[in-house]
């Protein structure tokens, strides 16, 4: 039975791929930050009525340690982890650190995926990463000078976070032989995933809500690069609607992939031999 650990879990696509996953006979290890709403998509999935053993795990993926504690928990319940699905992400309309002192889009968007991948990476071996990035990494501007975005802070820093998600996918491909490792872009969805801040963007997450897409409809690739087989030889890609994209000029630099592992590897600590 394929295992899938789906972090970003209980609202929009992850909600949806978690259904589909199980659907299709996952065994699928949701991730989310609310008990409430892990319980909750948990019961959905399996009356999805695919037969593979369902089960949450909360955490707070803004938190490094909350990664590692996350981490701990998938390896003391699995040898294998065939699909580790990075899902999890967020808009924020200003500029705030973690208590860990990261700035939080990047955090959460590009850190906690880098550093749950590298410590689940033995478990993955011959498996799949599926990484959510968003046609937002064009807009992106990554300086490494400052990732924290300590200089500026504007809606740039999700699309910046983004074409991160696309660096680290290309560099993971590099780095990791024995597995495959994609992003891809859901489309404009329809989630509640700008609705927890105010001003201008919950606006916008409610007005645009009717011509956006399904979740159902922006989980297809997720599910797709997690499960099909035609999806199993691809690695280090970009991935539109099942389809191969070129990503920005920016996404395709390996330079700047490889300096922006290492410096996140510093920042989450891990240890040397994964920095270069």
């Amino acid at each position: 039975m394929t295992v899938v650990v789906l972090t970003g879990a209980t609202r929009g696509i992850g909600r949806a791929a978690a259904i589909e996953l199980a659907r299709r006979g996952a065994e699928v290890a949701l991730v989310g930050r609310d008990p409430e709403r892990v319980r909750s998509v948990a019961e959905e999935a399996t009356a999805a009525g695919g037969g593979g053993r369902v089960h949450g795990h909360v955490a707070d993926l803004a938190l490094m340690s909350n990664v590692r504690i996350l981490a701990d928990e998938i390896r003391g319940r699995h040898e294998h982890v065939d699909v580790l699905a990075n899902n999890a992400g967020a808009l924020f309309a200003s500029r705030k650190e973690t208590p860990e002192g990261f700035e939080q889009t990047f955090a959460l968007n590009h850190l906690a995926p880098f550093l749950l991948t590298n410590l689940l990476r033995d478990r993955l071996a011959g498996g799949r990463v599926v990484t959510t990035a968003s046609g937002a990494h064009r807009s992106g501007r990554l300086d490494l000078d400052d990732l924290q975005s300590e200089k500026s802070y504007s809606p740039r820093v999700y699309g910046t976070s983004k074409l991160c998600n696309i660096l680290f996918t290309r560099e993971l491909a590099r780095r990791a032989p024995e597995l495959n490792a994609n992003c891809f872009h859901p489309g404009v969805v329809r989630t509640g995933f700008a609705k927890n801040e105010n001003g201008i963007w919950k606006v916008i997450a409610t007005l645009g809500a009717p011509f956006l897409r399904s979740p159902e409809r922006g989980a297809h690739s997720l599910v797709w690069l997690a499960l099909s087989d035609d999806a199993a030889a691809l690695t280090g890609k970009y991935i539109e609607d099942e389809q191969v994209v070129a990503p920005s000029d920016q996404a395709q630099d390996d330079n700047l992939a490889r300096s922006l592992w290492e410096q996140s590897a510093q920042l989450v600590s891990l240890p040397a031999d994964a920095r270069s």
